[in-house]
């Protein structure tokens, strides 16, 4: 089955104004979606970043594919090396960790990889998790993801969300979003606050939903003494911590103090880095993301390689649309060893650029589509309208520090702040 055209479309959708380390997020998130034309008609649908660098790149890979196998995936991961060769840009966005040239190829041949498989699911007429090896689970859970926020956007009305920047605000965040998606765990993005006012917002939580496990994350924004200090006074409150402090070192220095398992998206991101974390014992809980770990089939070898080690597997988020939660869903259910319920920010996001209704949440899971492929269906109108709002926004990239001077003028992103 030939690969006859790939069309690249960059989309833009409306995003709150989420509060992070590194500052907040803008009025629009940038993906780009993927359609890999092939012969008979069939196509497969990719999603990943949507910044310029990214999407250039992209497009290099592009102009190499057409007469390619869509079951030749090392001949696909090949035309990636081949197209970028030195030309790479790592990408330093401070939320997913260090930049590497290996990391980079990895996430351009992922969302090249996601639409081979969606492909060869509709030639064979089978889901992708049939193609991974079958399913392990009918279902995925996914996490209440809170975040700190503001009402609303400079020169915007408040959001339906309204601010949130109290304990009180959060558990009222968690319950409209608990009762609208059934979900049965809650993370918190932290590093925003003070970690005192951080572990109040936790225990609030807490008393609010008693036995919903609960995670914080505040990407490395305290020092170890920090991260020790608070790991112990939430000990007994906390599913796992997760990237309390930056770096392996760092990360080990907490976890052998720390009652519970320290999670990670920043310190393990490649395969380069599971020797050193897992030797030094700095994570019990490996947060995957095939966006940037090789695409779903490089997922699954880093399952197995965590559970070789005694070491948990859940899955991070970014700001996505719904093939990429698809993604996520299909490998998900693929992957025997997934220890937590997963993130998403699906809650986040009014629009998509999918078929309403072949993702839903019930309990706090989705079920995996039955339907051939990704199970997932481009909406065409759709897509022109997210494009549209690509054009409109004028953004280019991610830039949540910049952003956030416009709230408040001196600011510095927060990593190791406390």
């Amino acid at each position: 089955m030939k690969i006859r055209e790939v069309v690249l479309t960059p989309v833009a959708f409306a995003d709150p104004p989420l509060l992070n380390v590194m500052g907040v997020h803008e009025p629009f998130a940038l993906r780009t979606v993927l359609e890999l034309r092939c012969e008979d008609g069939v196509v497969g649908l990719g999603e990943s970043y949507g910044d310029s660098a990214f999407a250039d790149q992209a497009r290099r890979v592009a102009a190499e594919l057409p007469g390619l196998d869509v079951f030749d995936l090392p001949g696909i991961r090949r035309a990636v090396s081949r197209a970028l060769g030195d030309t790479v840009v790592a990408d330093r966005h401070g939320l997913i960790g260090g930049a590497s040239i290996g990391k980079t190829l990895a996430s351009v041949y992922s969302l090249f990889e996601v639409a081979a498989l969606d492909a060869q699911g509709h030639v064979l007429g089978r889901p992708v998790a049939d193609l991974l090896g079958g399913k392990a689970r009918d279902e995925v859970e996914f996490s209440a993801y809170l975040f700190y926020k503001y009402a609303g956007h400079p020169d915007a009305d408040p959001d339906e969300w309204g601010e949130a920047l109290t304990p009180d605000a959060l558990v009222e965040q968690a319950r409209r979003m608990i009762n609208r998606y059934g979900f049965r765990s809650i993370k918190l993005k932290g590093g925003v606050l003070a970690p005192e006012q951080e572990i109040e917002g936790i225990r609030a939580l807490a008393d609010a939903f008693p036995g919903h496990p609960l995670r914080l994350d505040p990407n490395a924004a305290w020092k170890p003494d920090t991260a020790i200090d608070v790991a112990r006074r939430l000990d007994g409150v906390l599913e796992y911590l997760e990237d309390p402090t930056p770096g392996i070192e760092g990360m080990a220095r907490v976890a052998e103090r720390a009652a519970m398992p320290l999670a990670t998206n920043m310190c393990v991101v490649s395969f380069a880095d599971i020797e050193p974390a897992f030797r030094a014992r700095a994570v019990g809980v490996v947060l995957s993301d095939h966006h940037f770990w090789g695409g779903l089939r490089d997922t699954q070898a880093l399952s197995t390689t965590c559970r070789a080690f005694g070491v948990g597997l859940s899955m991070h988020s970014n700001s996505h649309l719904g093939i990429s939660l698809a993604a996520m869903v299909q490998v998900a259910a693929a992957t025997p060893h997934l220890s937590y319920a997963c993130d998403t920010h699906w809650p986040w996001k009014d629009s998509d650029v999918i078929v309403p209704g072949a993702l839903d949440f019930v309990n706090g899971a989705v079920r995996v589509p039955d339907r051939p492929g990704l199970g997932v269906e481009l909406d065409p109108d759709a897509l022109g309208r997210a494009h549209e709002d690509y054009l409109r926004c004028g953004l280019t990239r991610r830039d949540d520090v910049n952003y956030m001077r416009r709230f408040v003028q001196d600011f510095e992103p927060n990593t190791a702040r406390w």
